[in-house]
C-alpha cells in the first residue's frame, strides 16, 4: 500500500520551505511567555515522574527545524527530535548539532513502548486527518513509559484550511483548526489523564486562538 497522500502533501511542503521556515521562525520563541511557561512546566513535571536518580528520555515528534528541541535541551531535558520531513531534519542537525534528529511520522512511531518520560508534538498534530488522531494519541501513549507526560499545542477551532503559499513558497497541504474539548476528551479515550488546559488569544499573524494541553499517562507512582 503506498503512502497517504496527505502525508506525502506535507512532508513535500516541509522539505520546500525547510531553509526560509528556520529564518523566520527562528527567535519567535523569545516573544511568547505562555508558551514558554508551558514548556518549563512540561520540563519540571517530567524532571519529576522519572526514575529515582535519573529522568527518562523525551522525543520532539514533529520537531521541524529542531528550535523546541533546544529549548527543552537548555530546560535541562534529554531530547531528541523526530520529523516527517528530511529537509526538516537536516536543517535541524546543522542547527544543533549536539542533539539527535531522525525521520519518522508520529503515525508510526519507531519508539519502543514504555520508553519516554515525556512526548512534545507542537503544531505538528493540525497536519493530520483529524480522523486519525485517536490512534496517534493511543500510540503516544504507547511509547510513554507510566507516568510520563505530553504536551500539546495547536490552532484552536473546528475547520481545514488549504494552504497554497507558505513561507515564501508554493505549497499544497492541510492545516487543521481542532476543537480543545474533543482534543482533551480524546486523550481521555486514549488513557490519558489531562492535568492542564490553556487557551490564548491570537497574536501577530495568528488567524485564531492557539490551544496547548499537558496530559499524563497514568502510574508510575513512587
Amino acid at each position: 500500500m503506498g503512502e497517504p497522500e496527505w502525508l506525502r502533501e506535507t512532508r513535500v511542503a516541509y522539505d520546500t520551505v525547510a531553509v526560509d521556515y528556520a529564518r523566520l521562525i527562528h527567535g519567535e520563541l523569545a516573544g511568547k511567555p505562555l508558551e514558554r511557561a508551558m514548556l518549563a512546566t512540561f520540563a519540571e513535571l517530567v524532571e519529576g515522574s522519572g526514575p529515582v536518580g535519573g529522568t527518562r528520555p523525551v522525543v520532539d515528534v514533529g520537531c521541524g527545524t529542531g528550535r523546541i528541541t533546544a529549548h527543552l535541551r537548555d530546560l535541562g531535558l534529554t531530547v531528541a527530535g523526530l520529523d516527517l520531513s528530511p529537509g526538516m531534519v537536516a536543517v535541524a542537525r546543522d542547527a544543533w548539532p549536539g542533539l539527535r534528529f531522525g525521520v519518522g511520522s508520529m503515525t508510526d512511531l519507531p519508539l519502543p513502548d514504555d520508553s519516554l518520560g515525556g512526548l512534545v508534538a507542537w503544531y505538528s498534530i493540525i497536519h493530520l486527518p483529524p480522523e486519525l488522531l485517536p490512534g496517534v494519541f493511543a500510540g503516544f501513549r504507547r511509547v510513554l513509559a507510566p507516568g510520563g507526560w505530553l504536551l500539546l499545542a495547536f490552532k484552536a477551532g473546528d475547520e481545514r484550511f488549504r494552504l497554497a503559499q507558505a513561507y515564501g513558497h508554493a505549497v499544497s497541504y492541510d492545516v487543521h483548526w481542532l476543537p480543545p474539548e474533543r482534543i482533551a476528551a480524546q486523550l481521555v479515550e486514549a488513557g490519558f489523564a489531562v492535568h492542564a488546559r490553556l487557551l490564548r488569544e491570537p497574536e501577530g499573524y495568528e488567524r485564531g486562538p492557539q490551544a496547548y494541553l499537558i496530559a499524563r499517562r497514568p502510574g508510575g507512582e513512587r
